[in-house]
């Protein structure tokens, strides 16, 4: 057993990344709005119609012409005679026109009436009978939603190549569009690797450990959006391996090859990507902790990606590398990322030259935030996941944090207060 021939900085393998990842999806399919969510935009998407299609109430009150209730105030209201009533959903044909000295009953939504140029909240009138006291004057369009003040026809509503979330939809329904091109899902095969793995449900053996990193490498690949292909559990035999990933390319977009991408006797992956197509691994060993073991590279035009058979560290080497090469498949940039600022309740250490990524519990005392690492190394230990609710990321030029520094947490779970 040998160690990893070359270890690539973090940063090196980044760039090598976006480098290869060449592959784009291109084929685009119609979908309704529910249907949409997490889904790209694969063409520009316009206005068909003014939104709103007219002048309408934004409050329930009285339609009036705001000229008539200048100089109005409680001590010397206006007084407007009531001519009619309009309501959501009325033809604005049948209701009546305001003239000077007049009002209209309006509820929020209700078409604004020819003639009348803005709306008084109920809050600031009296109502008399058949007429109303204007006890605070409007300008004109106060508390009116104008034709076309949200969108005007033609008006670009989502730009290609977005990524469509539930404002999106909210957009399309109320300009009554009911369908909208996207860009397909992206298929990812997945395959675990390993003679000891048994699958979730099996009964186990002395020696067998259960598989919990392939579902949970599927499901944060559902999570973006991806179609997911199940390539199975496969012994360490290295024409199985090889036969499981070309299986995969014929079906996939990308493959995640769990399992085997270390150095030791049997940690095939590696040698299977590099017989397989040019130009094989472009990187393997990366100056993480943990995840070193992750590794990628390319076999006829399609990304294949080995990452640890530890849940912890497959989920950081997915994060890292093939999350982010989802997002350049479908012309996405990076997503923000919801950070918060808190301080070190030990000291953290780190190696020179390596980033780590430490899993962390967050604690709100009072207006005080303080960040408690759980662990740096065990990236076997899926508990440091669940009781963790952010990432301590450690740059490669850093020897560590001292206890009480300040510093930056990813978050991924709420923060809960100390008790």
């Amino acid at each position: 057993m040998e160690g990893f021939p070359t270890l690539v900085s973090f940063e090196e393998s980044r760039r090598k990344l976006a480098e290869i990842i060449k592959y784009r999806i291109v084929e685009t399919i119609e979908v309704t709005l529910e249907d949409a969510l997490n889904m790209v935009c694969a063409e520009g998407v316009h206005a068909p119609m003014d939104l709103p299609e007219f002048d309408r109430s934004a409050v329930d009150g009285y339609a009036a012409v705001a000229e008539d209730t200048f100089g109005s105030s409680p001590n010397n209201p206006v007084e407007l005679k009531l001519v009619g009533k309009a309501c959501a959903g009325m033809n604005p044909s049948d209701i009546p026109r305001v003239s000077r000295g007049e009002a209209v009953e309006i509820y929020t939504g209700a078409p604004l009436p020819d003639g009348a140029n803005a709306v008084v909240m109920v809050e600031h009138t009296n109502k008399l009978g058949d007429f109303v006291e204007v006890l605070y004057p409007v300008s004109p369009y106060q508390n009116v939603s104008k034709k076309g003040e949200d969108y005007k026809k033609g008006d670009l509503v989502i730009k290609k190549g977005t990524r469509i979330r539930p404002w999106h939809i909210g957009a399309l329904a109320a300009l009554n569009i009911p369908k909208v091109k996207v860009l397909r899902k992206p298929r990812v095969a997945v395959l675990s690797t390993g003679s000891e793995l048994v699958e979730v449900g099996s009964e186990l053996k002395v020696g067998s450990v259960v598989n919990s990193s392939k579902p949970l490498l599927k499901t944060l690949l559902k999570e973006i959006g991806c179609e997911v292909l199940d390539l199975g559990t496969i012994p360490d035999d290295l024409e199985s391996i090889k036969e499981s990933i070309q299986n995969g390319l014929k079906m996939a977009d990308a493959i995640v090859v769990t399992g085997g991408t270390s150095v030791g006797e049997l940690d095939l992956v590696p040698d299977a990507i590099n017989s397989l197509g040019k130009p094989g691994l472009v990187v393997h060993g990366i100056m993480m902790r943990p995840a070193k073991p992750t590794g990628f590279g390319m076999i006829d035009g399609k990304p294949v990606f080995m990452l640890s058979g530890l849940p912890v560290a497959a989920l950081i080497g997915f994060q890292n590398f093939v999350k982010s090469s989802i997002q350049m498949m479908l012309g996405l940039p990076e997503e923000p990322k919801l950070t918060i600022r808190g301080k070190l309740t030990r000291r953290v250490a780190n190696p020179h030259g390596v980033r780590s990524f430490i899993r962390v519990k967050v604690i709100r005392q009072g207006d005080a935030y303080y960040v408690e690492p759980l662990m740096l190394t065990g990236s076997g230990l899926i508990s440091t996941l669940t009781k963790a609710n952010g990432m301590l990321i450690v740059p490669e030029d850093i020897e560590g944090y001292d206890e009480g520094e300040e510093v930056e947490v990813e978050l991924f779970q709420p923060i809960e207060a100390a008790t």
